[in-house]
């Protein structure tokens, strides 16, 4: 796995887009997004990039996700990003590796998340309790599943429990049942929002990882580098529980 001992400093490279009301950056793998035991997280270590200037976490990342991350800059955009991330304004679009096949190729896993053991989820049919909706396609690569997730809802660990729940649990998640590999292959792959009037839209493919460096693995990222125009179903996120085609 990547050692987040050895992060103590991002690189200039790690913002993607400055704009005067927020940043969208990159957050390497296997790096906590808040301070943890003592050690700075993404979020001290972004600030100390940007020399200090204020900003406001408005989502974030697990410890074992890469990807893009939107900051804002203002205490008045980090409300109207939380009201936009709530409603579903921004779209966000994942990038997973499982070394398993799904039980379904392509569809829309959904349920009510529950608290487990160990700080673990689980994917429930009860009626109470937080729903998540999570939309996928896969796609073979190499002896590999190359998943393209749009989560619907934002709970935590959302993507990691659904892919489990379809017997393809993540590459180097081992809390959810993935092989043990060098870092975990979840990555935030595609940001797309409106913002002012004008659209804002940023893709990062996966730099980290060599699972993910595979040639068979390049082919498909690249080939979904435009994830939006894939046919994402809209009868996924209306009604209904458990996984369903699309």
């Amino acid at each position: 796995m990547c050692d987040a001992d050895a992060i103590d400093t991002l690189p200039p490279e790690i913002i993607v887009l400055t704009h005067p009301d927020f940043w969208i950056a990159l957050k390497p793998p296997g790096l906590s997004f808040h301070d943890e035991s003592g050690k700075a997280g993404f979020v001290s270590l972004f600030r100390q990039r940007v020399g200090g200037a204020p900003l406001y976490p408005v989502h974030r990342l697990d410890r074992l996700t890469s990807g893009l991350i939107v900051l804002a800059r203002s205490a008045e955009a980090a409300r109207r990003f939380g009201e936009m991330f709530a409603s579903g304004a921004v779209e966000k679009y994942y990038l997973a590796i499982s070394a398993q096949a799904p039980a379904k190729k392509q569809g829309c896993v959904k349920g009510v998340m529950q608290k487990g053991r160990g700080g673990c989820w689980r994917l429930t049919r009860g009626a109470d309790g937080p729903r998540a909706i999570t939309q996928f396609f896969s796609f073979s690569a190499g002896g590999m599943r190359v998943f393209v997730v749009r989560p619907r809802t934002g709970r935590t660990h959302q993507i990691r429990v659904a892919l489990k729940s379809l017997g393809a649990p993540i590459l180097g998640d081992e809390r959810y049942g993935g092989a043990a590999a060098d870092r975990g292959y979840l990555h935030a792959f595609a940001l797309r929002f409106m913002w002012a009037g004008s659209p804002v839209c940023c893709v990062a493919s996966p730099s980290i990882g060599q699972v993910f460096m595979r040639t068979a693995v390049q082919e498909v990222v690249q080939s979904l580098v435009e994830p939006w125009r894939l046919a994402w179903p809209q009868q996924g996120v209306d009604a209904g529980m458990g996984w369903t085609d699309a």
